[in-house]
């Protein structure tokens, strides 16, 4: 790490340059918006030095980042400035991983970067567990009735939305080398940072699948590997469907399925599709480790040695057990833990 020449110190602002310009986009692979997140909580806490402790811009130095000027800051941030406490707990994630990223640079700052460790922002209150009942995802999934080939893509897009518990972007990214109906069916996700992963498809979903290819995809072996799955048509040319487009058919199939279903929420959004899928999965009595894997949820506190046991048969048995036509009632009310649990999902 570069030093400060006229203090001898890290060199704080060219570490932070090189961690926000060259660590998080090219090693980490965050996205733009996640890297501005974290610009704003650093510059968050200049601006906190600077109101209450006159420390100005330049004269910040590594010190400054220790733990009672965080704790302060902490309580600034709370009492003083009204924010919420998410994100309180962002802005403190961001510094935390900045310390990290330093101390790797410079084994000075491991203390620094420990002590920033122990730091907790302040609980989040809880809210309560939102999620689809199965008269509601039926309603829902059967509202676009296929009447016109948009209606039947719209259908498709849906079913395969909820049976993968997808997220919005890795819905509209898939594309036609993602797909295989040959046994094993299975679907590969492309998630955050460019994970991958491989869910398993129920043979209803691959049944559908087929015929879907069969019009919006006739001869499919020949065509590119690149081809979006679901697409409208821009000059003629198939264009993979925005994440508004795919909000929008949830939203009119919502608002249609409600004159058969009143009880649907009037504010319905994709990732309550995610959320309902998990849902089932538990209530069938899947374990909660094996639904964070099949949702490509990251929780340190999952084994690695059950991801050794969580193979695609596996998952394709969790996922079959789980349709919106559940018959036998949930025995043992889940409890406030394993609610949020399955709320955090992300």
């Amino acid at each position: 790490m570069r030093r400060d020449p006229a203090a001898g110190n890290p060199d704080l602002f060219g570490c932070a340059r090189d961690y926000l310009h060259v660590y998080m986009p090219r090693v980490r692979a965050m996205s733009p918006r996640t890297i501005e997140a974290y610009r704003i909580s650093l510059e968050c806490f200049l601006g906190y030095l600077d109101q209450t402790g006159h420390v100005q811009r330049e004269h910040v130095r590594f010190d400054h980042f220790d733990r009672p000027h965080l704790k302060a800051w902490l309580a600034w941030m709370t009492d003083h400035q009204g924010y919420a406490p998410k994100t309180v707990t962002l802005r403190l994630t961001a510094v935390k991983a900045f310390l990290a990223y330093a101390a790797q640079e410079d084994i000075t700052l491991v203390a620094l970067s420990q002590a920033a460790r122990a730091l907790k922002a302040p609980a989040q209150p809880r809210k309560p567990v939102d999620y689809l009942t199965t008269p509601q995802t039926r309603a829902i999934l059967a509202a676009h009735t296929g009447g016109t080939a948009k209606s039947r893509r719209n259908r498709m897009l849906l079913i395969l939305l909820y049976d993968t518990a997808a997220r919005v972007s890795e819905i509209t990214s898939l594309t036609l080398q993602d797909l295989r109906l040959d046994e094993p069916g299975h679907v590969t996700l492309t998630g955050k940072r460019n994970k991958t992963r491989v869910v398993p498809l129920t043979g209803k979903t691959i049944s559908h699948l087929r015929v879907y290819l069969t019009e919006f995809h006739p001869g499919a072996p020949r065509l590119p590997a690149a081809r979006p799955l679901f697409y409208s048509l821009h000059d003629g040319q198939p264009a993979r469907l925005s994440a508004d487009t795919v909000s929008a058919v949830l939203s009119q199939a919502a608002q249609s399925a409600r004159q058969n279903c009143p009880s649907i929420p009037g504010h319905i959004h994709c990732h309550l599709l995610r959320k309902t899928k998990a849902m089932d999965l538990y209530q069938q009595g899947i374990p909660l480790p094996l639904i964070m894997r099949l949702l490509g949820h990251e929780n340190a506190s999952t084994t690695s040695a059950f991801y050794a046991f969580a193979t695609l048969d596996m998952m394709r048995q969790a996922i079959s057990k789980a349709t919106p036509a559940i018959s036998v009632p949930v025995t043992d009310p889940l409890t406030e833990d394993k609610l949020q649990a399955l709320y955090s999902l992300r």
